[in-house]
Order: structure tokens, then C-alpha cells, then sequence
């Protein structure tokens, strides 16, 4: 008996017949809603027989598979001469762009549909139609073809066996990787203590379909304690799929070795990494268009030899590996590991790729986020991001330039130009200091902004990118995007100074947003080590009642750190004052016990002053961070931390920076931290209204604000320290805050045996 394959139309036949360059010139495709409007207006046009919305279904048989494909067609129609399958797609390209031929897809689609109806309905030939409508001005152009039963068989298997390598493939893929994922051992000889009670709790999580919050201590083994149940629930049939989202280029680089580590225990599946399109572009400007790129000339006439040869000889691809390939095949790297990500077990990438509505990778059907697993990797940090994500901000000066290129070029954008400069210009007349703070989203505003992105998509189509013109109109397009989300979780302000007014819409609270993007996936872990206090987390990050959550201890000796207070003054307005005696502690700490340390502070400007006082006072070699460091210079500054150095080291960096977590430095490779104060965020307007909101909310708006998140800041700094269970080392907190009990009763018990130096 043929083992039954079940795929629907649209997937098989983009498989089989996509073609072409990737175009990064301006395009745009109607919405979901708009669309739909357009198709229903074709289809009641339909005569009295005719049928919307048909399905079909068919068995095709070939060799040892047998594939069950569905479909449902937009028009099945009675014509004169029989039946007729129209398929409606509707369109912002002027019609005369279009031709009979210029979508392959459109027609393999229709084809597979009217070979359906030929079945079902016992006829030898019928009609095939592609009805385009334009969605500006609703203007229609049809393109018809007849075809025999026995043209439409051949199509069949044509399609049919372009698909049979990939799937193929698959159905071995998911045969060893089941079979290996449920023999999989734990990669390590014992587990932590904690891991084990960690990764169990992973495992139900799967098999319950939840949500889980997870604190989990630095060195127990997050990634593989996470990862590992994952696998072993996927092997017992819970979920096909996962996602490891994360921050950090460093913890990417920790799953990737985790799926190294369980593939040398004999696991067989596919992960690939996602490297951001600046980084992994192999040409110097990233300009998507063939004539500049050959990489994207007939990327979509490569792909399918390109996956298969990469999944046929590769596991785990990351960067180098994706890059290998895509030179091999002449692909986009980028646009590669994004189609790589629909077929692996395992997709390790930013935030950003599930989360943001901009970027989210938008072919993941539902079907397949009912199989699909998140674990988001140290999440404290999405808390912010996910603001940032469901934010947008616009400003004045833009759209004035707009109007100087465009007046007597285009009116139409330069007059939705000049009207929103007006709005602007009227916004600022209401600035008292310089700000308001509005209640909500102005919706003549979005009126006019709607209009501008009407008249700039005219001219982007027809005159290709301008990117004066692009910026704006993505900046209007994702403005409008937040607008529709907005409630009584964002607020707007204003900002306006001599030559330039922004207005934003700012998200205070990202939960609910967070809570619907996760909707309809499987199970979903977030897991951080600095969870604290866990219900900020958990309110911040959208909790149910009906969530998890677990608390792993420290494996790890708390007696190795040995854990000081200094009450020094690091508030503003003291820093002056106590200048000479926190260089005297440093000092006195590094004198006393020779070795590697890290030196963390509240900001650049004060770190700077701090290491020109201590490099003219002490001579003990010293380096710095700097803004903007690029990842080489990264490797580098770590790179001096070595354990067989004959004299000491300090690295000067910032708190809530890059050395700031997800970096190892085991061993003697650091014998010291010292996080001078509380890590409290910057005292700026969006934390002001943060504040005021969370008052307004019965929380402490504070402590939301300011302490929750500087606490999380100085507790990822000082888990720099101890990484294995034989680390040993001194970590030094410098602040008076450190004594008060606000801060105090936040700190982690491994850290609450200290002493104050005084």
C-alpha cells in the first residue's frame, strides 16, 4: 500500500514552478481584508449556476507514494462551451504590466483545480481562467486557455514529480529523526542539580501545550536543558517544530552547540541559523535586485537544488555552513536561511523573526504553529524590545523634503506631504516645553497619512525606489500598523524642538501584544536566570492564569563568591564627591587579589571618568569599552582575558551592555566583578510616562519602571562570575542603595551572604 502524502494546491505548486529574481524594488500586494473585498466582488458578478469557493480534492499516485492533494477554487462557472475554474488574484500593478505568461503559479494553481472538476464532474475538457483585478481602480483583465483531461493528467504528474525529491527527503528526515529523538540521550554524563527538574518541566510544557516561566540560574545549562525535552517531546509525537529566539549573537552560538552536542549522541535533525541580511550579504550594499545582485538574478530558479543538496548532506546549518551552500548554488544567504526555516526541526534566530509585526516570518501557516515550540532565551530582555517592536514614530522634517522634491514633480505627493507638515506644524503650536502627551491617535492624521501612502505607492511603481520616498512611506505604513493595535496600553507624545517635531506612539506595556503573537503555537518556554522578582516578568511578558512557572536553585556553592557591599554614593549628584574613594576600592580590591576583573558602570561618561582616574592612579594595565564596538572587536576585548596572564587585567564595561551577559569566561579567566550602582535606567520622558502609567495601574510605577529592570542589569553583570561549579571569585557591589531593603530583598540568595565594607 502507497504511504499517503496529504499537500495543498497553493504549497505544491509554488514548489514546482516558482521562478524568477528576488526584487527588493518597491512592491506592494493588497492585505488580507482587501483581497478578500476584491475576490467577492468578482464573484458576484457569477451567474445563477456558478459556484464560489469549491472544494476539491484528489489522490495522485505515483511510484511508492500516494498524494492526497486539496484545494478550494475561487469560481467553478457554467459556460457555453462547459465548465470553467476561474482563479481571481487581484493586484496594485497596472494592468498592462500583466501577461498571459507572467505567472506560472497563477496557472499550475488553476490547472490543479480544473483537474479536479474534469474528475469530479466526468468531463474531458474545460476552461481555465485568470481574472486579475486591479485594486486601485478595480479594472479587471481575464486570460483563458482549454485544456483536455488528458493535458491536465500530464500536468498532474509533472507537478507531482517535481515535489517527489523534496519529499523524498522528508519522509527518510522525519523517519530517522523521530526514531533518534526517542533513544536520545541526555548529552551529559549526569545532569546538574536542578537540570533535571528544569528540563522536566520543559517536557510537560510540550506535552501540555503551555506556557512556562522559567527562572533558571546562570551555569545550570539553560540551552541544552531546554533544547533536549524539545527534542525528546518531538520524538514522542508533541510538536514538529521549534524556535530558539534570543537576543544575542553568543547564546545563538550556545544552541548551536547544544544541537552539536545531541547530534553526537545520535540525533538526526536539521537546525539553521538566522543571521541578520546586513551581516551575511555577500555583496557590499544589500540591494536585492538582479541587476546589481547576482545572488538574487534566478535566485527562485535555484532554490529547490539548493535546499535539497544542503538537506541532503548538512545538519546543522549555521552561518558558514548557509554561506558555503549559497555560493555553491548562487543564492541569496539571507533569503536562503529564510526558506531553510520553513523546513527545519529547529530555527535559532533573533526576537524579532516571531515577534515584531514588521519582520515575522508570515509563511508559517497555522497548521504549522499548532507543532511548532518557542523557547525564548534569556527573556527579561524582551521585555524592552517588544516596546520597541509595537512602537513607531514619524517625523516632521522628512515629509518637508518630500515636498521641495515632489512639488511640480508629483502633486498629488506633494500636497499629502505638505498636509501632514502642516499637522506637524500644528502639533508643535500645542508643545508647551517643548512636549505633549496626547490620549490618543489623531485619526485625521491617519487620513492623511493613508493618502500619502496611496499617492507614494503610485509613484514607487511606476518609477521604481526612491529612498527619501521608501523611508516614509514604511515609516507611514508601520505608524498606521501600530495604530490599529493601540489601546489603553500605549500613549502618544510629541516632541518638538527649533527645526524638527516627532510624534510617537509609544508602547507602555507589551504583554497583551506579546500574548496575541504567541497565540496558536504549541507550547511556549520563556526562561531567563534573572526572573526577578518573577511576577514583573510574568505581568510584563503577558502571563495566564493557567501558566507555569518554576524556580531552579544554584547548583553551584554559593561560598565560591565571595560577595561585598561598599555603601558608596553613586547617585548624580554624589559621583564628584566619592570619586576618590571608589577608585581607591577598585585599587584596593585588584592589589589585594591579583587576577582578571570586570569593572562594570551605570553609563559611558561616568565609566570614562572612572578609568582616566584609575589609569593615572594605579598602574595595572586596563581596557575599555567603547560604543559601537564591532563583533571582531568584541572577540578581541575578551580575548585578553586569559588565565595564564602573570599580571592583572581590568576591563572596563557598561552595565546592561554587550559583556553585560551571554559571555563565558570560565576559570581564571575572571577572578573579579564589580558593578558600581543599581543599574537603574535612564530618568528620560518615555520612562516618566512609563511611570505615570503604572501608578495609574495600582502598581509602583517605580519600581516597574526603574528598580525591577536596573536589578535584572546588575544581577545578569554579576553572573559573569561563576559559570561552572569550580569558579571561584569576588564580586563587589558598589552603591549605598545595596543596603536599603527595596534593593536588598531583590538580590539573588547566592549573593545575600555578603559583607559591607566599610
Amino acid at each position: 500500500m502507497n504511504e499517503v502524502i496529504h499537500v495543498s494546491v497553493r504549497p505544491l505548486v509554488e514548489y514546482a514552478y516558482r521562478s524568477g529574481s528576488i526584487d527588493a524594488r518597491f512592491r506592494t500586494a493588497t492585505t488580507m481584508t482587501e483581497g478578500t473585498r476584491l475576490h467577492q466582488m468578482i464573484q458576484k458578478t457569477y451567474g445563477e449556476g456558478d459556484r464560489k469557493e469549491v472544494p476539491f480534492e484528489t489522490v495522485i499516485n505515483y511510484e511508492e507514494l500516494s498524494f492526497q492533494i486539496e484545494g478550494r477554487c475561487d469560481g467553478l462557472l457554467q459556460v457555453e462551451n462547459g465548465l470553467m475554474i476561474d482563479e481571481i488574484k487581484s493586484t496594485f500593478l497596472p494592468l498592462g504590466d500583466i501577461r498571459e505568461h507572467s505567472h506560472p503559479v497563477y496557472w499550475a494553481q488553476a490547472k490543479c483545480y480544473a483537474y479536479m472538476a474534469a474528475q469530479d464532474h466526468e468531463v474531458d475538457e474545460l476552461i481555465v481562467q485568470l481574472t486579475y483585478i486591479q485594486s486601485d481602480s478595480n479594472e479587471v483583465v481575464r486570460f483563458r486557455q482549454r485544456v483536455t483531461l488528458t493535458e491536465l493528467t500530464a500536468f498532474m504528474n509533472e507537478v507531482v514529480g517535481r515535489y517527489v525529491p523534496f519529499v523524498r527527503w522528508k519522509r527518510k528526515h522525519i523517519e530517522l529523526s523521530t526514531e533518534t529523538s526517542k533513544a536520545l540521550a541526555f548529552p551529559f554524563d549526569t545532569y546538574r542539580e536542578g537540570q533535571r527538574k528544569f528540563a522536566g518541566s520543559v517536557y510537560k510544557t510540550v506535552q501540555d501545550g503551555a506556557t512556562l516561566f522559567a527562572t533558571a540560574p546562570t551555569g545550570i545549562g539553560k540551552t541544552i536543558s531546554t533544547l533536549f525535552p524539545v527534542m525528546k517531546a518531538m520524538g514522542e509525537g508533541f510538536g514538529q517544530k521549534l524556535f530558539y529566539l534570543t537576543a544575542k549573537t553568543i547564546t545563538r552560538e550556545t544552541a548551536q552547540e547544544a544541537f552539536k552536542l545531541m547530534e553526537n549522541k545520535g540525533l538526526h535533525s536539521t537546525s539553521v541559523t538566522i543571521t541578520a541580511k546586513e551581516k551575511i550579504c555577500f555583496k557590499e550594499k544589500t540591494i536585492c535586485q538582479k541587476d546589481y545582485c547576482e545572488y538574487a538574478d534566478g535566485y527562485y530558479d535555484r532554490i529547490n537544488d539548493g535546499i535539497l543538496d544542503i538537506l541532503s548532506n548538512e545538519t546543522l546549518m549555521k552561518r558558514e555552513v548557509i554561506e558555503q551552500y549559497a555560493h555553491k548554488h548562487r543564492l541569496c544567504p539571507f533569503e536562503f536561511s529564510i526558506d531553510l526555516s520553513y523546513t527545519a526541526d529547529a530555527v535559532i534566530c533573533d526576537y524579532n523573526y516571531l515577534f515584531d509585526p514588521r519582520v515575522s516570518l508570515k509563511r508559517l501557516i497555522e497548521e504549522q504553529k499548532k507543532q511548532t515550540t518557542l523557547l525564548v532565551d534569556e527573556a527579561h530582555n524582551l521585555v524592552d524590545r517588544a516596546r520597541e517592536m509595537f512602537s513607531a514614530e514619524l517625523h516632521k522634517s522628512p515629509f518637508l523634503k518630500l515636498i521641495r522634491s515632489y512639488k511640480g514633480r508629483n502633486d498629488a505627493i506633494a500636497r499629502s506631504a505638505t498636509a501632514l507638515n502642516q499637522t506637524f506644524i500644528e502639533l508643535r503650536k500645542s508643545c508647551e516645553n517643548g512636549m505633549v502627551v496626547l490620549e490618543e491617535v489623531d485619526e485625521e492624521l491617519l487620513v492623511q497619512m493613508d493618502t500619502f501612502i496611496q499617492a507614494s505607492e503610485k509613484e514607487l511603481l511606476a518609477q521604481g525606489n526612491d529612498e527619501e520616498l521608501l523611508d516614509c512611506y514604511f515609516a507611514a505604513q508601520n505608524f498606521i500598523r501600530i495604530a490599529k493595535l493601540y489601546d489603553h496600553r500605549f500613549t502618544t507624545y510629541v516632541l518638538a524642538g527649533k527645526s524638527e517635531v516627532s510624534m510617537k506612539l509609544f508602547c507602555l506595556d507589551p504583554s497583551n501584544q506579546l500574548q496575541k503573537m504567541r497565540k496558536g503555537f504549541l507550547a511556549t518556554t520563556f526562561f531567563s536566570a534573572t526572573f526577578a522578582p518573577l511576577s514583573y516578568y510574568q505581568d510584563m511578558l503577558g502571563w495566564k492564569e493557567e501558566d507555569y512557572a518554576v524556580k531552579v536553585p544554584s547548583p553551584f556553592k554559593r561560598e565560591h563568591a565571595r560577595v561585598y557591599i561598599a555603601p558608596i554614593s553613586i547617585r548624580y549628584r554624589d559621583r564628584e564627591h566619592t570619586m576618590q574613594s571608589l577608585v581607591t576600592l577598585l585599587s584596593r580590591v585588584v592589589m589585594e587579589n591579583q587576577g582578571n576583573y570586570l569593572f562594570f558602570f551605570p553609563s559611558y561618561g561616568y565609566m570614562e571618568h572612572v578609568y582616566n582616574e584609575f589609569s593615572s592612579q594605579v598602574e595595572i594595565e586596563t581596557i575599555i569599552q567603547t560604543s559601537g564596538m564591532t563583533e571582531q572587536e568584541r572577540e578581541r576585548f575578551l580575548g585578553n582575558f586569559q588565565s595564564d596572564r602573570k599580571q592583572s587585567l581590568i576591563g572596563f564595561a557598561v552595565v546592561g551592555g554587550v559583556f553585560s551577559e551571554g559571555i563565558d569566561l570560565k576559570g581564571d579567566r575572571l577572578t573579579g566583578v564589580a558593578v558600581v550602582g543599581v543599574g537603574l535606567p535612564n530618568f528620560d520622558t518615555e520612562r516618566k510616562l512609563m511611570k505615570d502609567y503604572f501608578d495609574q495601574k495600582g502598581r509602583n510605577g517605580f519600581e516597574y519602571t526603574y528598580v525591577y529592570p536596573g536589578i535584572n542589569r546588575v544581577q545578569q553583570a554579576g553572573g559573569r562570575l561563576i559559570r561552572t561549579e569550580t569558579d571561584k571569585g569576588i564580586l563587589l557591589l558598589v552603591d549605598s542603595r545595596f543596603l536599603e531593603r527595596r534593593y536588598q530583598s531583590l538580590l539573588p540568595y547566592e549573593w545575600k551572604h555578603f559583607e559591607v565594607l566599610r
